[in-house]
């Protein structure tokens, strides 16, 4: 076991966890304990220096009972998805050890995220993610089935358990069993690749992703359309794309199927408008831009929220917070966060004759700020006390 146990006899284990961004949304279950998707799905996973969950599990016979402490705030423990996570590390331990030395120890966790939650930014898939990384790192288990046990949680959480871009297969099995992530390429595989996302609006979305999936998947018509025919050429598709670097095909898809999500969103009914008229606006200043471009530069995907999330290549990232802050004008002073430094920088950098062809109003302050990251790795494993959010005697940390 390689979580750090304290002269108290706690023993702790920390960890972060990436966000991931589908390329090929995942939007339906099969199953709604489970989580079994009705169509795989495949995303990037994002760069954890500007966009992570961090979680620390704390296990000791002295604990009463398991807690949960979400952002500063202790939750209810009783979350059904929690619990289903919480007891399959627990099984899988005592699977490869019947005498764990942790099997009847109440659990602590504290967890933080760096990004708002619930505003489309994938912060359920960051958190159960790391949740299951810290869970393995405490009662040292290693296994395919993680991915599995993160899915649970949340389904696209198995994603965020390895970096690069990552598939999820939507499997067969009523049990679930083949329904499981794998790394297509690792994050070094394609070094240019960058990821931009506008913030639209960093509020809780108004209707949740479980919502909105089951009344898609009980009323539209066009679905099972795309989780039978659409989806499982697209995966070829791009998988191939990646390999190849080939961005054109791979902005085409993503833009594509991000298109095809949100049309089963209003084909739902009543409709699901997780865009907004900003949203909108962007969609069209991009393909405006890629059509002046004669190419594809800027591929814009939205999950179940307002916010543009773009895939670039780095050569076109400058030009491309240019046009942003051309037609999204702020005052805000870090308007552009990350990798980048400030929007003064972007002035002037997008071609006059491509400027030309783009046509719509200014809004200003419609995006709110600009995230610059690029792809990252899986779960990293931190040991610096600083780090842990539950301190050696296994109280929880106050939280600035």
């Amino acid at each position: 076991m390689d979580a750090k146990r304290a002269k108290t006899g706690v023993v702790r284990a920390t960890t972060t966890a990436p966000v991931n961004i589908a390329v090929i949304k995942y939007w339906g279950k099969r199953d709604t304990k489970l989580l079994l998707p009705i169509n795989s799905s495949l995303s990037g996973t994002l760069d954890q220096e500007q966009l992570h969950a961090r979680t620390t599990v704390a296990a000791s016979s002295s604990f009463e009972a398991d807690e949960i402490w979400l952002n500063g705030k202790q939750e209810d423990i009783s979350n059904q998805r929690l619990q289903n996570v919480l007891g399959a590390v627990r099984a899988l331990a005592a699977k490869k050890d019947p005498e764990h030395p942790l099997k009847d120890a109440h659990i602590k966790i504290a967890s933080v995220n760096n990004f708002p939650t619930a505003a489309g930014l994938a912060s359920s898939a960051a958190g159960y993610a790391c949740l299951v990384a810290a869970l393995a790192e405490l009662f040292g288990v290693q296994d395919q089935e993680l991915t599995a046990i993160a899915r649970v949680g949340s389904g696209s959480a198995c994603r965020s358990l390895m970096g690069g871009f990552v598939r999820w297969e939507k499997g067969t099995r009523d049990d679930g069993a083949d329904s499981l992530a794998s790394q297509v390429v690792p994050e070094s595989h394609w070094p240019d690749m960058q990821v931009l996302i506008l913030v639209v609006n960093a509020g809780k979305k108004g209707v949740s992703s479980t919502s909105g999936m089951q009344s898609t998947v009980k009323t539209s018509a066009l679905i099972n359309h795309r989780a039978e025919v659409v989806v499982p050429q697209r995966m070829k598709d791009i998988e191939k794309a990646i390999q190849d670097r080939d961005f054109q095909t791979f902005g085409r898809i993503t833009m594509q199927d991000s298109n095809q999500f949100h049309a089963t969103c209003l084909d739902t009914y009543p409709p699901i408008f997780y865009m907004n008229d900003v949203s909108r606006q962007i969609v069209q200043i991009l393909t405006q831009y890629n059509d002046a471009a004669g190419e594809i530069r800027a591929a814009y995907t939205y999950d179940a929220g307002p916010n543009c999330v773009i895939y670039c290549l780095k050569q076109h990232v400058q030009e491309i917070l240019s046009l942003v802050c051309h037609y999204f004008p702020s005052s805000e002073s870090e308007f552009v966060r990350g990798r980048s430094t400030t929007a003064s920088d972007y002035s002037s950098t997008v071609d006059a004759a491509v400027r030309e062809k783009i046509s719509g109003p200014t809004t200003a302050d419609g995006v709110k700020y600009i995230l610059h990251t690029g792809i990252g790795p899986g779960p990293k494993t931190l040991t610096n006390e600083d780090a842990f959010l539950i301190a050696e005697d296994g109280s929880v940390k106050q939280q600035a």
